[in-house]
C-alpha cells in the first residue's frame, strides 16, 4: 500500500516529466519571438529544434545519465542534474544573443535527458508491489501538465512579448532549484542499494545487446520510437487544424490545446493508473493503439470539418493516455535488472530522441507532400508502433521487480 512518502517521492521524481514537456512547449513559444528579434533563419531554428530538449541533446543526456545512475546511484543524478538544468534555463531567461539560446537549449536538453532514467528508475523501484503502473501514471500526468501550465502562462503574458517568455522560462528555473532542495532530503533507492551490496557480479553494459535484454530493448525502441515520430511531427497538425476550422484567435488556440492535454491527463488517471496493475497490459496497449490509429486516419479519410477535428483530437489524446508513452516508462523499468535498469532506459530513450532529432530535418519535406499524404504517413507510424507492441507486450501486471528478475534468470 502506498504511503504519503511514496507519493511524495513519485511527484518529486516525476516532475522531471513536467520540466521536460514544459521546456519543449516554452521553447516553441519563445522561438517565434526570438526569430523576429534576432532575425533567425529557418535553418537556425531547425538546428535548435534538433538539438533541444525534444531531441538530440536529451538523448545524449539520457545515455550518459542512465549509465551513471547504475554506477553512482539514482539520487546523485536526479538531485544534481537539476542544477545543470537551472544553469541552462538561466541562459534562456536572460538570453540576449543567439549563442545563448543555442547553448541554453543544449544544456537544458542534456539535463532533462539525464534526469529521465534516474527518475523513472526511482519511481519503479520505490513503488509498492502491484502499484508501479499507478505511480508511473503520476509522472505521465505531470508530463501533460507541463504544457498546459506553459500554454496558459504564455497566453496570460502575451502582451509582454519576449518578457513574457522569459517569465515562463523563469518559472521552470525556480522549479528546478526547488527540486534540488527537496530531492536532497530523499533517500537513495533501497533496491539499488541492495543490488550494490549483493555478491552477484555487476552485469556488463554489453549484456544489453544480447539475448532477452536485446529483444526487450529492440521492442521498446521500435514501439516507442515510431510512436514518438508521430508525436514529434504531429505539431504540424494543430496549427493547420486551428486555421482550417476557424479557431483564429490565440485564446481559442491555447484553449483547444490545453483541453487536448487535459483529455490525456484524464485518460491516464481513469484508465492507466487504475487498470495497468490489474488487467492484461497487452490488451490495454492494443486498445490504445487502435483508438489512436483510428483518430489519425480520420484526417486522411475525411474532409477537415470541426466535428472531425474535435473527434481526432479526442481520440488521439484519450487513446494516448494509456498507450505507448505510459507503457514505455513502465516497461523500460521492468524489463531489465536493477544494475542495468537506468542504463537500458537511457539507451532506449537516447535512440528514440536522437532518431527524432535526425527525422526532424526531413519533416519540412514531408509536410510539403500535402496534408493528406502526411496524415497517412503518421497513421502508418502509429500502426507500426501498435503492431510491435501487440506482438511483444509483456504480461507484468501484478508482479514484483524481484519476481520479474527471477523469471529472467530462469529463462536465461
Amino acid at each position: 500500500m502506498s504511503t504519503r512518502e511514496h507519493w511524495r517521492n513519485t511527484v518529486l521524481a516525476g516532475l522531471a516529466n513536467y520540466i521536460d514537456a514544459g521546456s519543449i512547449v516554452a521553447g516553441s513559444v519563445a522561438l517565434a519571438l526570438w526569430k523576429d528579434i534576432y532575425h533567425l533563419s529557418d535553418s537556425f531554428i531547425g538546428l535548435i529544434g534538433a538539438f533541444s530538449a525534444n531531441a538530440i541533446s536529451a538523448g545524449v543526456g539520457a545515455l550518459i545519465g542512465g549509465w551513471l545512475c547504475d554506477r553512482v546511484g539514482r539520487k546523485k543524478i536526479y538531485q544534481w542534474d537539476m542544477l545543470i538544468y537551472a544553469c541552462g534555463m538561466a541562459l534562456l531567461v536572460f538570453a540576449v544573443h543567439p549563442w545563448m539560446i543555442v547553448t541554453g537549449f543544449v544544456i537544458v536538453g542534456l539535463a532533462v535527458g539525464a534526469d529521465i532514467p534516474a527518475s523513472w528508475s526511482l519511481i519503479a523501484e520505490q513503488a509498492p508491489d502491484g502499484e508501479r503502473g499507478k505511480h508511473s501514471g503520476v509522472a505521465q500526468i505531470l508530463w501533460y501538465l507541463g504544457p498546459v501550465v506553459v500554454l496558459l502562462m504564455s497566453l496570460a503574458l502575451t502582451d509582454f512579448g519576449i518578457l513574457g517568455a522569459r517569465i515562463v522560462f523563469a518559472h521552470l528555473l525556480i522549479i528546478a532549484l526547488g527540486l534540488t532542495l527537496l530531492r536532497s532530503k530523499m533517500r537513495e533507492s533501497e533496491r539499488w542499494e541492495d543490488a550494490q551490496k549483493s555478491d552477484e557480479k555487476r552485469p556488463a553494459m554489453s549484456s544489453l545487446l544480447k539475448g532477452r535484454n536485446l529483444a526487450a530493448l529492440a521492442a521498446l525502441v521500435g514501439m516507442y520510437g515510431f510512436w514518438n515520430l508521430w508525436a514529434g511531427t504531429n505539431g504540424f497538425f494543430f496549427p493547420y487544424i486551428l486555421r482550417t476550422v476557424g479557431a483564429a484567435t490565440q485564446a481559442q488556440s491555447v484553449a483547444i490545446q490545453a483541453l487536448s492535454f487535459f483529455t490525456g491527463m484524464v485518460s491516464i488517471w481513469l484508465i492507466f493508473m487504475r487498470l495497468s496493475d490489474r488487467v492484461n497490459q497487452r490488451l490495454l496497449f492494443i486498445l490504445s493503439a487502435v483508438i489512436q490509429v483510428g483518430g489519425m486516419a480520420l484526417l486522411a479519410l475525411f474532409p477537415l470539418t470541426l466535428p472531425i477535428a474535435i473527434l481526432h483530437v479526442f481520440l488521439l489524446q484519450f487513446g494516448g493516455g494509456f498507450g505507448a508513452q505510459s507503457f514505455f516508462q513502465l516497461w523500460s523499468a521492468e524489463m531489465f535488472p536493477t544494475l542495468l535498469r537506468s542504463t537500458a532506459q537511457g539507451l532506449a530513450f537516447a535512440i528514440v530522441r536522437i532518431g527524432l532529432g535526425i527525422f526532424s530535418f526531413f519533416v519540412p519535406f514531408l509536410t510539403s507532400t500535402g496534408f493528406t499524404n502526411l496524415a497517412w504517413i503518421l497513421t502508418g507510424f502509429l500502426a507500426i508502433s501498435g503492431v510491435i507492441g501487440a506482438l511483444w507486450a509483456p504480461r507484468n501486471e501484478g508482479k514484483s521487480l524481484e519476481q520479474l528478475d527471477a523469471e529472467r534468470q530462469i529463462s536465461g
